[in-house]
């Protein structure tokens, strides 16, 4: 079933959902399962998988030079999303990436999750590799996620990289884009945001999922800029609780976010670690009440694999 008829079939109420990595090379889909086995009895109606792109490494030759080698480490998000539907019954939202995919190994890809009865993908742009100072695109990939969108939306149309076809051979993705309440860090400001987030929607996205915020007055405005831009498709708050100290600086770091000063001092005052959890759980439950009153469609939680601190987080809620 996709995102858009999962959230209008429960008439306004709030869903609950979450997301997972891919374990590292060399470890069972067992993992995979026992990050999701303490959060189904919350009836999540999807979950998603990520992707991540190639790294290098750099391999000595026998003359003394340096080769370049790619690799991934973590195994296919194809092969995990079909596993999960497998076992619990549930959808599930694979993430397609920009960054590290060819055109045709993305046309490859949608036409095995297609075969799969996989219904949602998630189109992202993607982080730049270790070591580039910006994104890179790679060799016959797509620059942008417009881009990325429009080899889907082509798809479900029945454009194909190399032939068109009739009905029979459309697929039907519902299509989700990425939303950015404290602005995307490399736009300029929060306006040329809305325009390229517009363009998307009419390009075809049927739902948005926001970058992690720890303040919801940014997630109201953003879904109120939205509308306002003509933007009427179903925004998905994305949710991560703070479990360490040292999050302060790297989710703000990373992710390109405010941490409000309420929560950073009181856990910068915390006495332990452990403290510190139960003030990044307690604030995140209070997050979650407040979006639920608002009407937000649905909780979407960040897990990393964690799945702890987001139990606590539902079993208040839910």
């Amino acid at each position: 079933m996709k995102i858009t008829e999962h959230i209008q079939n429960a008439n306004g109420k709030t869903l609950f959902s979450f997301e997972l990595i891919p374990p590292l090379k060399g470890h069972s889909i067992q993992g995979i399962y026992d990050a999701i086995d303490p959060l189904m009895e919350f009836k999540p109606p999807f979950i998603d998988v990520t992707s991540l792109r190639e790294d290098f490494i750099y391999k000595e030759q026998e003359n003394g030079l340096l080769q370049k080698l790619a690799y991934r480490k973590r195994p296919g998000t194809i092969a995990i999303c079909a596993a999960i539907m497998n076992k619990y019954k549930v959808d599930t939202v694979p993430h397609l990436l920009c960054g590290g995919f060819t055109k045709d190994e993305t046309e490859n890809g949608l036409i095995d999750l297609h075969f799969l009865g996989i219904e949602n993908v998630l189109v992202l742009r993607g982080d730049a590799r270790k070591g580039d100072s910006s994104f890179v695109p790679t060799p016959n990939g797509h620059c942008y996620a417009t881009d990325l969108l429009q080899q889907v939306v082509n798809m479900n149309n029945g454009v194909y990289l190399h032939e068109h076809y009739d009905n029979m051979l459309r697929t039907d993705f519902c299509i989700g884009v990425a939303g950015y309440p404290e602005k995307h860090f490399e736009a300029p400001n929060l306006k040329t945001d809305f325009k390229y987030l517009k363009q998307k929607v009419d390009m075809g996205a049927g739902f948005i999922v926001t970058q992690m915020f720890f303040d919801n007055q940014r997630y109201f405005d953003f879904v109120n800029g939205c509308r306002a831009a003509g933007i009427n498709v179903p925004i998905i708050p994305g949710l991560k609780p703070v479990t360490a100290s040292k999050q302060l600086i790297s989710l703000a770091k990373t992710f390109h976010i405010d941490i409000p000063e309420d929560l950073s001092d009181a856990i910068h005052d915390a006495k332990s670690e452990k403290d510190v959890k139960e003030i990044g759980i307690e604030w995140m439950i209070n997050q979650c009440k407040e979006l639920v009153k608002f009407g937000a469609p649905v909780l979407h939680f960040y897990t990393m694999g964690n799945p702890g601190p987001t139990k606590r987080i539902a079993e208040a809620i839910f």
